[in-house]
């Protein structure tokens, strides 16, 4: 079982990472430097929740780049189910592999939650936003899939 982890707080410096990604590339947070990202941490491609929550971040994702930020997506899933994800649901968005969960980890993404009624080790579904000095901006745990990105958007001040 894999120790709980914390989340990471507004002014740390967030950790650099470079994962593969769903169209056959890797997508490294240091070379995003100079731009807001929106790093957010969902359980599983393809289900219901993380489904809602790609498909709104998808439909924000021109908003959100006029105003200077990225958008990139991390689980657990292999590349191959990242690209069945992205072309299912017409994803406009870099997804990333993290199967072996440092990243999620380093993030305090990975750990003990509830899933209907029972503690189990898992994804926390979480949005991290990294400013362009490398600094995390904002950091949210345990978020809904639905309305995130609309909540998201307030507590940066972009609406």
């Amino acid at each position: 079982m894999t120790e709980t982890t914390t989340g990471l707080s507004v002014g740390d410096t967030a950790p650099d990472f470079t994962l593969p990604t769903d169209d056959g590339g890797t997508f490294t947070l240091s070379d995003h430097r100079g731009k807001h990202v929106i790093v957010y941490f969902y359980p599983a491609a393809m289900t219901p929740g993380c489904t809602t929550q790609a498909c709104d971040f998808r439909d924000s994702l021109s908003s959100l780049q006029a105003q200077g930020y990225e958008v990139v997506g991390i689980s657990p899933d292999t590349p191959e189910k990242l690209a069945k994800f992205r072309e299912r649901d017409a994803l406009t968005f870099p997804l990333a592999s993290d199967p072996d969960k440092k990243v999620l980890n380093a993030y305090g993404a990975w750990g003990e939650k509830k899933n209907y009624g029972r503690t189990v080790q898992g994804v926390i579904r979480s949005t991290v936003v990294v400013d362009p000095d490398g600094k995390v901006e904002h950091a949210a745990y345990n978020v809904k899939a639905t309305g995130h990105v609309a909540k998201l958007r307030r507590d940066l001040g972009l609406d």
